[in-house]
């Protein structure tokens, strides 16, 4: 068995995703952590019973608020950190603390178009294939080694939204997947 928390900031239906099907094996989602209290992130979390942290970043240090995160992290013993959505860079010293356990979804085949918009970014080049990237998380911005990158062949018809749909479908079929099998390998340590 191992423990995951879920960093989000907006909508949250990939933690919606991995929620869905974590919460049917021997592993724990113990928390969603969220940097916004009117998140629809948050709605979801509360009616999958899922336990939320809500964090504010205005006026305080980053450093100083991720020491807090830290503290709930290491009261909650996870395994895991996924994030879905989280729109805060990490400091160096967070993710050296969680070095090769935390993930993320990025909407794009990175390297390509990392950082925000990355939809967007994808839409309006001329690449044919476009896609997700599952990535460990490092001290760059989506330059973290790369897990797992599953991508369509776009006609050039398709309207933004139709590609934000697409990206979507894919986002919430293989996130849960691997999130789901690096639990499985960590629990296998613990």
């Amino acid at each position: 068995m191992a423990n995951l928390a879920v960093f989000a900031s907006g909508n949250g239906s990939n933690f919606q995703s991995i929620a869905e099907v974590i919460v049917k094996t021997e592993h724990s989602i113990e928390f969603l952590l969220c940097n916004q209290k009117s998140a629809f992130a948050v709605e979801r979390a509360k009616k999958l019973k899922v336990k939320v942290y809500t964090v504010d970043y205005r006026d305080k240090k980053r450093e100083s608020l991720e020491a807090e995160i830290i503290k709930i992290l290491n009261y909650h013993k996870i395994d895991l950190i996924a994030l879905a959505g989280y729109m805060k860079i990490l400091t160096p010293f967070f993710v050296n603390t969680y070095k090769n356990r935390i993930i993320n979804i990025h909407p794009s085949l990175l390297p390509k178009y990392p950082g925000a918009e990355g939809i967007v970014k994808s839409y309006n080049s001329k690449d044919r294939e476009l896609g997700i990237t599952i990535h460990y998380v490092d001290t760059g911005v989506d330059t973290g080694e790369i897990i797992l990158q599953k991508s369509f062949v776009r006609t050039g018809k398709e309207s933004l939204k139709e590609v934000e749909e697409r990206i979507h479908t894919i986002e919430h079929l293989y996130y849960p997947q691997v999130v789901l099998e690096l639990l499985n390998r960590l629990g296998e340590k613990g």
